[in-house]
């Protein structure tokens, strides 16, 4: 008997038994201008109105056939609930937070409301919106973001990195720790809405900080924080990490979701079976630029190097074919 997609994704997540294949995962975004076509969901609604928000993320399981369904798209909803001036973009450009409410350091006002706040609020419904439409059936992702990129979006990334550079460290962990109960606060409630795992977007990368940086700074938070959290977690951050795997995997998450400039065995020999791991297509070179053929070739190459779940490696670009997307659905079902 096949597995769900549901079950195959879920026994992954908690290092089950193997499934009868590999299963294709959107840890993060797969909207682009060709499935809101067919969805007639289109940015920026679909970042403001649950129902439109759930239509599109159903679009990547009805009619791409990934094995999950996510549909927070945006890296903006928690701090525009902190009434950061925002453009919510449009087909052609994702949203991005135009003031920063805590340049200064200054003591982190966490709203009491949180929760309800519109940019919030949204994501909750459409997760209950998914629940009753999939759930049981597709796997359903819910995703925040943790501490240290909600910092950038408080402060602004390159004044929160000088202060890192500047080894004010005090500065920098005050700011982080204040900002963890709005990550597990909503994490949680994703949880209670539908969500049957969280991807947690902690963008402490390898071309912004150092490895010691993560030990020394975040990777303690994190310790204390992942526990809080009601659910599997998917740990996602950007870039070169493989000098921080054997870390993360300390951190207390279930599975750490990787970019391709990683290569996947050793990715996999650094988590040392002690969290999946998942990733990791190529966006600007193969899923964008690249044809089905190149991208179900990097599919079948990734499935080889030992992972179980497969992903684009970061939030697509807006103009990928939706023919390369399928590509990867199409690699992972082929010839098992």
């Amino acid at each position: 008997m096949k597995s769900t997609p549901h079950n195959l994704v879920m026994s992954y997540i908690y290092g089950g038994r193997l499934g009868d294949r590999p299963a294709a995962i959107t840890p993060t975004s797969i909207a682009c201008q060709e499935l809101m076509e067919k969805s007639e969901a289109f940015f920026p609604e679909a970042h403001l109105n649950p129902e439109a928000m759930a239509r599109l993320a159903l679009a990547g399981h009805e009619l791409l056939g990934f094995d999950s369904v996510m549909p927070a798209y945006s890296v903006h909803q928690e701090s525009a609930a902190f009434d950061v001036d925002m453009d919510w973009g449009s087909p052609n450009m994702m949203p991005d937070g135009k003031s920063f409410p805590y340049q200064d350091f200054g003591d982190v006002v966490i709203p009491n409301d949180i929760l309800e706040k519109p940019s919030l609020a949204v994501v909750l419904r459409a997760l209950e919106i998914l629940r009753r439409t999939v759930g049981g059936q597709a796997t359903i992702i819910g995703k925040v973001m943790g501490p240290w990129t909600l910092s950038y979006h408080m402060v602004g990334t390159q004044r929160f990195l000088t202060a890192v550079g500047k080894k004010k460290y005090d500065l920098v962990t005050k700011m982080v720790e204040s900002l963890v109960p709005v990550t597990v606060a909503f994490a949680n409630a994703q949880f209670r809405a539908g969500a049957d795992a969280v991807v947690v977007a902690d963008h402490a990368t390898g071309n912004l900080v150092g490895p010691y940086h993560y030990r020394d700074l975040l990777l303690p938070i994190h310790k204390r924080m992942f526990p809080l959290i009601n659910g599997p977690v998917i740990l996602h951050v950007c870039g070169r990490t493989l000098d921080r795997m054997d870390l993360f995997a300390e951190s207390g998450v279930d599975v750490y979701h990787f970019e391709s400039a990683n290569d996947a065995g050793e990715a996999l020999a650094k988590a040392d079976k002690k969290i999946a791991l998942a990733g990791n297509i190529n966006n600007p070179e193969v899923l964008l630029d690249g044809s089905p053929e190149e991208v179900f070739q990097k599919t079948r190459e990734a499935i080889d190097a030992g992972l179980n779940l497969i992903a684009p490696e970061c939030a697509i670009p807006l103009t990928t074919p939706i023919a390369n997307l399928r590509a990867i659905v199409e690699a992972v079902r082929q010839g098992f």
